[in-house]
């Protein structure tokens, strides 16, 4: 028998990747990677399965009608994983027509091109079909202390980059509900692990510690996220695909609360063990400039739903997978070299209209 293949969306993006690699290493899918290959998007993150049987490689952009439908009806998927997307605040503040065009009309062209297709198979293919939507906590907007974003929250993004995920997930709950589309939803917390791009908050403050720069923390330190591992969000996401329940949606988590500021000095705390530097330890590399605009205080998921009727939970604590992410930083410097030789060089995005006071660090956050 033929084994069953999966279109994985954004499969040459940080988490993308991870569940491509899981993927190959675990099961049996045939796996088509389909990726626009924009900054974000890195074939090297691919290197590990490049040349396995079973992975396919498609540089497609998710809002090109006529490339999709060719990718359905040559690869027959039993399922689509829905990860494309532009996925950075900072980036977003920017320049928010790119996120507007992937994240709202690329979903909705990879909705209806899954439409058709599913319209088309036979009963047994057509039961058997899934689209899963990966999205963010971010959706959810900032969090008070003592409570916990869930599946019940209500939505109120407070960034372009937000109010274009939100908008995308209530596409996906919408081509489910007039259409019958097989659904699942996911709403991940901060990712975190090996093969991250560079801009965000812990690779970029490991290679600025590992080269002496400035660490850049936003405002006081004191926003919070919940930080999950790639691998075990990556392990997640195959739980969901194969067992969630149709319609439903998932909240996934890491149940590791951190302060930006307790994270940046954890890093300093593993580069001083890993990597010391001549002038003395990497905290005195710390810098507070000023804060993002409309920077969310508070992030931090409740997945207990996912444990009590997947079964699924995190394998990593933050401790060991932060330990994990500076180490394979230290050892891959030929991955980050390669990105970072192309546009992104480490510059801050995102800034406010009003320039900030000279002399002040340049920041990508998380």
């Amino acid at each position: 028998m033929r084994p069953d293949t999966l279109l994985v969306t954004g499969g040459a993006g940080f988490i993308g990747s991870a569940l491509v690699r899981k993927l190959i290493r675990d099961t049996e899918y045939v796996v088509v990677t389909v990726d626009k290959l924009t900054y974000a998007g890195n074939l090297d993150s691919l290197e590990p399965v490049a040349r396995a049987p079973r992975h396919r490689f498609e540089r497609v952009d998710i809002c090109d009608v006529r490339a999709l439908r060719a990718l359905f009806d040559q690869y027959q998927p039993v399922g689509v994983v829905h990860l494309a997307a532009e996925s950075h605040v900072d980036r977003s503040i920017d320049g928010p027509a790119a996120f507007i065009r992937t994240n709202l009309l690329g979903t909705f062209t990879l909705l209806e091109e899954a439409r058709r297709y599913w319209n088309r198979l036979g009963d047994e293919r057509c039961d058997r079909f899934r689209f899963l939507h990966v999205s963010t906590d971010e959706v959810f907007g900032t969090l008070d202390e003592g409570c916990l974003f869930d599946e019940e929250t209500a939505y109120a993004p407070n960034s372009p980059y937000s109010a274009s995920k939100a908008g995308s997930d209530h596409l996906v709950r919408a081509w489910h509900r007039t259409y019958g589309l097989p659904v699942l939803t996911t709403n991940c917390s901060n990712n975190y692990g090996p093969y991250q791009f560079p801009e965000k908050l812990i690779p970029l403050v490991t290679l600025n510690a590992l080269e002496g720069k400035p660490l850049p923390v936003y405002g006081g330190g004191v926003n919070v996220r919940d930080w999950l591992y790639v691998d075990d969000h990556a392990d997640a996401l195959l739980t969901v695909l194969e067992h969630g329940r149709i319609g439903e949606t998932y909240c996934i988590g890491g149940r590791n609360e951190r302060r930006n500021i307790d994270v940046v000095r954890a890093i300093c705390g593993l580069m001083d063990e890993l990597a010391p530097a001549p002038s003395g330890p990497h905290e005195c590399l710390v810098t507070f400039v000023e804060d993002r605009p409309g920077h969310d205080l508070r992030y931090a998921i409740d997945a207990r739903k996912i444990a009590r009727e997947l079964g699924w939970q995190p394998r990593h604590s933050f401790e060991t997978g932060l330990r994990r992410t500076v180490e394979w930083y230290l050892t891959n410097r030929t991955w980050w070299e390669r990105v970072r030789s192309g546009a992104y060089q480490g510059q801050r995005l995102g800034l406010p209209t009003a320039p900030l006071p000279r002399g002040r660090a340049l920041e990508v956050s998380a």
